[in-house]
């Protein structure tokens, strides 16, 4: 048999073989096509763990840590495990519900060894994971805890049974999450499976803790949702003071010198009972101080001082300060010197000023009003221009600019400033002076004469010298003078930088006489005077128009001669004259505050024109009287007293005048002369030709009203005039109103064709009445004056404006 056929004959057992060889194969092998995987699950919840078996012809059952759960499907013994799917598509997965603690294993599916032969398999281990939300945390320390502020203190939030442990977080008051000076610690549970989770915060608190809420969060991966726990933390804490001006300051933070300024010191502590101390410069204020301070008269001493508020309360103390801005005027520390530099030296002239803010300094030259420099210090160049005196001034903004001058003074040789011919008298203690400009200072003044020094040795000679800031002034002193002292005195000053001499003539000169320049000034004093003497009465010379000589002009000075026989001072008549002369009126009018040539007011005599007729006045009439001298018969009315003044009296109601029956007795006699002329005849003293006392009515009286005329009552004393208010003492009344007699037994005034007007002169009172139409003169009771002016009857009788003045 060839090779071929044995190749062939191979090929067919092959193929004849195979079909059986694949076929016995497939029968015998057992495989997963799903495995279980590790998972988590949460307490009470649903898990399956797959497991999905091809060809399967073994049993298959599922092991808890190598422990057997069972072959069937219902897994009796385990409620809560179940073997789902079905058996034709090999799906015999695990399912637990709800899910526990005791759940969490090792879990495995597993397939036995088939009938066939075929091989047991397993799956791959898969891990179950059970875990557990943590109890709400709690923190140790309760929900409210009171502290003290800068005392480390440790809060304390646990959270019990978490699988895994919980993470605990801390979050303060205002939000944040707290990361620093946490300390965080897990202990195992007995049951090997759960943790405790503690968390330690250690806090220092502050102030801004005080009544803030403290939150502990606990949470692990079992829940989305975390727990927490919430602490309130009372912190007790030392004052926190803040200091401020109150007011007395302006808008930019500074205090007026000499102003009053108040300092307000608010403190925030807990406990609010709150002590309050104040200190000036470290130094305590006594007094009782509270949250105010008031400093008076703040002035630049208190500049920059610092005011500090101490507020103590149970748990500490705290301070703050406050610097005092005053602002003041300016002020020379140092004032500026004079200064002395060589030529094309440098020099600074310095203008130390205070003041508050900064003066602005300016210096000026004496040379010029232009601003030099701003600063402070001025520094210049020694020459002839720059040299001389120079002006520093400093200002501040609302207060008075101050200022100071010194000088740069240019040292060279002296230079002498004196006269070069002087005087003294003879016999006199003569001076000769030489002053010399001298920068430096002159190292020797020599005074020679005639050649020679004077010699200091000789008692006629004697030296002062007077040091001067720029100089030096030397005096020769010649005691009792002599006509060989007057000569040419050479004088000699001498410094570093050379010398300068001058001649000096002394010449005598004669003395004046005292008495006569003084015999002369008071002459000039004398003319002088009766200059001005000429001048003034010639002034009023040329003021003064004399009245023309009338007949009216006699007439006045009639009235005024009757009137300096009167001593009533206040009564006023009329005497006017008509255009044909039958009626003549004497006008008297008082002029308060004038005096008279009685010594007493005041009376003008002018002539006017004559009423349209006569004022007739009866016992009605209302009068006006000062009330400083009370009548004890008539007091004020209605029982008041006014000051010492009464308006007005209404007699007809207040007195009643008795009835008169005059009598040929008690009638006045006038007599009666021609047209021409009118006389006055004196009535005897005593009274009336036929005697007797009057019987009148007293308001009549010229005593009446009138404290200084009228009699006052026995053992009584005239009271005392008011006279504190001259202007508040009102005029009495006149004393008479219309002049009538009424005795049948008087003299007639009048006759067929001529008015007559007679004045009646006697001691004692008299009043005026009428009889048969004719005035005549009657004596009042009480009446101050023995002169009456009776007029005719068809003389009107003017009744002038009166009044008196006490």
């Amino acid at each position: 048999m060839t090779t071929s056929h044995k190749f062939l004959l191979l090929l067919l057992r092959i193929a004849i073989l195979l079909p059986s060889f694949l076929h016995a194969e497939v029968i015998r092998e057992q495989k997963f096509a799903m495995e279980p995987q590790d998972q988590t699950a949460v307490v009470g919840s649903r898990v399956t763990l797959p497991c999905r078996v091809i060809g399967k012809s073994g049993i298959l059952q599922w092991t808890k840590d190598d422990f057997g759960l069972g072959t069937h499907r219902n897994l009796s013994g385990f409620e809560r495990y179940t073997m789902i799917g079905s058996d034709e598509e090999g799906d015999f997965s695990l399912e637990i519900f709800p899910v526990m603690l005791d759940d969490d294993a090792k879990y495995e599916c597993q397939v036995s060894s088939g009938s066939q032969g075929q091989k047991g398999i397993r799956s791959r281990v898969a891990q179950l994971t059970v875990l557990v939300p943590p109890e709400p945390p709690r923190i140790t320390q309760g929900d409210r805890l009171v502290t003290t502020e800068d005392r480390e203190i440790e809060l304390e939030c646990i959270s019990y049974g978490g699988k895994p442990a919980a993470e605990i977080t801390w979050i303060d008051g205002l939000g944040n999450v707290l990361t620093d000076g946490i300390e965080y610690i897990v202990e195992k549970l007995s049951d090997g499976r759960r943790y405790t989770a503690k968390s330690i915060l250690k806090l220092t608190p502050r102030k801004i803790h005080h009544n803030t809420t403290f939150t502990c969060q606990a949470q692990n991966t079992a829940e989305r949702t975390h727990r927490s726990a919430k602490l309130k933390l009372e912190v007790k804490y030392a004052p926190k003071v803040s200091v401020s001006i109150l007011s007395g300051a302006n808008a930019g933070g500074r205090i007026p010198e000499g102003s009053e300024v108040r300092l307000g010191c608010k403190a925030d502590a807990n406990p609010s009972n709150v002590q309050y101390r104040w200190f000036l410069n470290d130094e305590p204020l006594i007094g009782d101080y509270g949250t105010e301070l008031v400093l008076f008269n703040v002035t630049r001493k208190h500049h920059d001082a610092i005011v500090k508020c101490e507020a103590q309360n149970a748990v500490g103390k705290s301070e703050e300060s406050q610097t005092l801005d005053v602002s003041y005027g300016p002020q020379f520390r140092n004032r500026p010197r004079n200064i002395q530099a060589d030529h094309g030296s440098s020099v600074t002239m310095t203008c130390d000023v205070d003041g508050n803010p900064f003066p602005d300094v300016s210096w000026y030259h004496e040379n010029s009003k232009k601003i030099v420099s701003t600063s402070p210090n001025l520094t210049l160049r020694v020459d002839e221009k720059t040299a001389g005196k120079y002006y520093c001034k400093a200002k501040v903004p609302g207060f008075p600019e101050i200022g100071a001058e010194a000088s740069i003074l240019l040292k060279g040789p002296p230079s002498i400033v004196s006269h070069r011919t002087q005087f003294g008298i003879e016999g006199d203690n003569v001076r000769v002076e030489c002053t010399a400009f001298s920068i430096p200072a002159p190292q020797r003044v020599m005074w020679t004469f005639n050649g020679k020094e004077v010699d200091l040795h000789d008692q006629d000679y004697s030296i002062l010298e007077d040091p001067l800031p720029e100089g030096v002034k030397s005096t020769l002193i010649i005691r009792e003078s002599q006509e060989r002292h007057f000569g040419m005195y050479n004088c000699s000053v001498s410094n570093a930088y050379g010398t300068d001499v001058v001649e000096i003539s002394l010449m005598p000169q004669k003395s004046f006489p005292m008495l006569i320049i003084v015999i002369g000034v008071i002459g000039a004093v004398i003319v002088l005077i009766i200059i001005i003497m000429i001048i003034f009465l010639c002034h009023r010379q040329g003021n003064k128009k004399p009245p023309p000589e009338t007949d009216t002009n006699t007439i006045e000075k009639q009235c005024k001669e009757s009137d300096r026989s009167s001593n009533i001072s206040d009564l006023k008549l009329d005497l006017r004259a008509g255009s044909s002369n039958s009626n003549m009126h004497c006008d008297l009018d008082y002029i308060p505050g004038a005096e008279s040539e009685t010594g007493s007011e005041s009376v003008i005599t002018r002539i006017g024109v004559p009423l349209a007729g006569p004022v007739n006045v009866n016992s009605q009439d209302i009068y006006r009287y000062s009330a400083d001298y009370t009548e004890p018969n008539f007091p004020p009315k209605d029982g008041q007293n006014n000051n010492g003044y009464v308006p007005y009296v209404d007699y007809a109601r207040d007195y009643t005048p008795p009835t008169i029956q005059p009598s040929v007795s008690q009638a006045c006699v006038v007599t009666s002369e021609s047209l021409q002329s009118t006389r006055l005849q004196l009535l005897p003293l005593g009274g009336l030709p036929n005697g007797g006392p009057p019987s009148v009515d007293p308001r009549f009286s010229a005593t009446y009203g009138n404290p200084y005329l009228r009699q006052p009552p026995p053992g009584v004393g005239l009271p005392t005039p008011n006279t504190a208010n001259p202007a508040a003492t009102p005029a009495p009344p006149p004393y008479t109103r219309d002049l009538r007699c009424t005795s049948s037994a008087a003299t007639m005034l009048t006759s067929s064709h001529s008015p007559t007007m007679t004045m009646v002169t006697t001691t004692s009172p008299m009043s005026v009445t009428s009889l048969n139409g004719a005035p005549h003169a009657v004596r009042l009771p009480n009446s101050p004056t023995s002169q009456y002016i009776v007029p005719n009857s068809n003389v009107t009788i003017k009744r002038a404006t009166m009044a008196t003045h006490v």
